[in-house]
């Protein structure tokens, strides 16, 4: 059982300064373009933010998922700093340089950091791009009323389905393959439909992270209504095999209670789709909201509703 009345928190300061270390090592050999790093403090502790792109203008805010950061989108700083301003950030409560200092036991709890981090930055119609872990936190923000949000794009979300068995063993394996020596970790990237292991240099700041204890909430499913009240422009990235949810299940659940939403299911690939499919994500955050599009999408075929 997580203890939620803690904040998440490396075991000791060397194993800290151990993964601060690694932490460096990897934002200089993968970060493509010059990045200003910021601290700002929020009610539940200081957050990490890497800014890039120009001065002016409306953000995109980057959350990765479980265990990840702000590192986690290298590939995607050049091409949106090319357009907009960015905001890659160290998640509150995940291994990175932000630092939890209260407990966040809720959703809305967890929501709360998000809108601080806007509010700091001066953001008032953000685009927010969350995977996973990152895409529940972007939701929570918004069912809490926190606004400063012009429009969402989830990737391979949790929260629209229960959580399984089969994500648990997902995550397990994962864990277990990364220990593995590269090229056999390599090979059973795809036998597991988790590309996240062919990120060599990520695997290794994700190994120096095994001393960080996360302690945040489990995400429940959402209910019909509280899809409902999400007022913001969203679309919905699915992995076809993502482990997280049967990703048709969920498509055709949000054409029927949100049919405003945009959703794809992107073919080959799984819950690490950022990494697996990086253009098109990019592609999508870049013309997103645009005309909005009603229905189930794919890279091949797009159906259109009423």
């Amino acid at each position: 059982m997580r203890a939620l009345d803690r904040p998440s928190a490396f075991t000791s300061d060397s194993a800290r300064d151990k993964y601060f270390a690694a932490y460096g090592r990897v934002l200089g050999e993968l970060w493509p373009v010059p990045v200003d790093a910021v601290d700002v403090e929020t009610h539940a502790g200081s957050v990490r933010i890497h800014r890039a792109g120009p001065a002016e203008g409306d953000p995109v805010v980057l959350l990765a998922g479980a265990g990840g950061n702000a590192l986690a989108w290298y590939r995607y700083i050049e091409p949106l700093a090319r357009m907009r301003p960015v905001f890659a950030v160290d998640p509150l409560g995940e291994p990175g340089r932000s630092v939890q200092t209260e407990p966040l036991a809720t959703g809305a709890e967890v929501g709360g950091w998000l809108t601080d981090v806007l509010a700091a930055v001066g953001a008032e119609r953000a685009h927010v791009v969350g995977s996973s872990y990152g895409g529940w936190t972007a939701v929570e923000q918004q069912l809490g009323g926190g606004g400063r949000v012009a429009a969402l794009t989830l990737v391979d979300p949790v929260g629209f389905a229960p959580l399984t068995g089969r994500f648990y063993r997902w995550v397990i394996v994962g864990g277990m393959a990364a220990l593995l020596p590269r090229a056999l970790r390599h090979r059973v990237a795809g036998a597991v439909g988790n590309g996240a292991l062919r990120e060599d240099v990520l695997m290794k700041l994700m190994l120096a992270g095994r001393s960080f204890r996360r302690r945040l909430p489990i995400p429940p499913t959402y209910t019909d209504e509280q899809v409902r009240e999400l007022s913001v422009p969203v679309q919905v990235l699915l992995g076809a095999r993502s482990a997280v949810h049967d990703a048709r299940a969920v498509a055709a659940r949000l054409a029927e209670i949100a049919p405003s939403w945009r959703v794809e299911i992107v073919p080959g690939t799984g819950h690490s789709l950022p990494v697996e499919a990086p253009d098109l994500v990019t592609e999508r955050i870049l013309t997103f909201p645009g005309q909005a599009r009603a229905g189930i999408a794919t890279p091949e075929h797009s159906t259109d509703r009423g």
